[in-house]
């Protein structure tokens, strides 16, 4: 054994010498070299091409990824725009709700008047019933009227310490005395139970001259409400079925579905003005 590893130790130092010795001073590549060349030069361009192909790769998913997240940074940016922009609508067409209040109150400086805001409603679509954020506390008392820019929102139904209830025109069973502006013929306006948020009008007169347009307002001999507060257009006119009464289905002019400030008449402080200016002249 250890003969036989002597000659195998022997025979590569002298290849490894005669290697040595051929390639001294040469100037091409032996024929092994250029075998060699030709086996592993395109081992070694499949190799590289290989790692190249998987770095491209790589770099294709890593931009995917960088992309995905700038895209969700822009979508939450965009988000937190729209629903700042969105806030600002609000702020906006609240702020104008306001200023209309305040408006609405010169209009009707003979009243005593107070702002309120709307804190909660039934459910449903439309402000059938709601509640305020003024009661007793402001001197509020049942019957006392509600309205806003737009026009009549209803009565107050019922009164704690610090909110009161609401019932709206679209809700209310109880008759408001109306005219139309057109004519002046007088009718009745209560709630219609249809869904559709809507009054009808019913007519003193079988022969009023009542017509699709008409606006029809609050008239003088109501007890509750101030004559001349809009109500709403007639927007059809039918016959009951059962009484064979004409009447007007009243397309309200306050939106029911976007109610949040309101405005309270206490209409009783004219009454009470009025008299105390009548008693006083007198005894003048």
């Amino acid at each position: 054994m250890n003969k036989k590893f002597k000659i195998v130790l022997i025979t590569l130092a002298v290849v490894s010498l005669g290697c040595a010795g051929f390639s001294y001073n040469r100037k091409a590549p032996t024929f092994i070299e250029n075998s060699y060349g030709y086996v592993i030069t395109p081992l070694q361009s499949f190799n590289f091409s290989i790692i190249d192909w998987f770095s491209g790769i790589s770099k294709y998913f890593k931009g995917i990824a960088a992309l995905d997240a700038e895209n969700k940074e822009l979508k939450e940016n965009l988000l937190e725009a729209r629903a700042e922009l969105n806030r600002l609508k609000l702020v906006e067409s609240e702020n104008l709700q306001l200023e209309a209040i305040v408006k609405l109150q010169q209009d009707y400086s003979q009243y005593s008047t107070i702002g309120a805001k709307v804190i909660a409603k039934d459910p449903g679509n439309w402000f059938d019933t709601f509640i305020i954020n003024k009661g007793t506390n402001y001197g509020l008392e049942k019957n006392m009227v509600v309205m806003n820019e737009d026009g009549l929102v209803g009565k107050i139904s019922e009164c704690g310490y610090n909110y009161s209830k609401v019932v709206s025109i679209i809700n209310d069973t109880d008759a408001v005395s109306a005219e139309s502006l057109r004519t002046n013929d007088i009718g009745y306006v209560v709630a219609d139970f249809t869904g559709e948020a809507k009054c009808k009008m019913q007519y003193s007169d079988k022969n009023a001259d009542i017509l699709v347009g008409d606006e029809i307002v609050t008239s003088h001999l109501s007890e509750i409400f101030p004559e001349g507060i809009n109500i709403g257009h007639v927007s059809k006119l039918t016959v009951d079925s059962q009484t064979s009464m004409q009447y007007a289905i009243i397309e309200p002019s306050v939106d029911f579905s976007k109610l949040k400030y309101v405005l309270v008449l206490d209409t009783s402080f004219e009454k009470i003005f009025t008299e105390n200016t009548t008693t006083e002249s007198e005894e003048q």
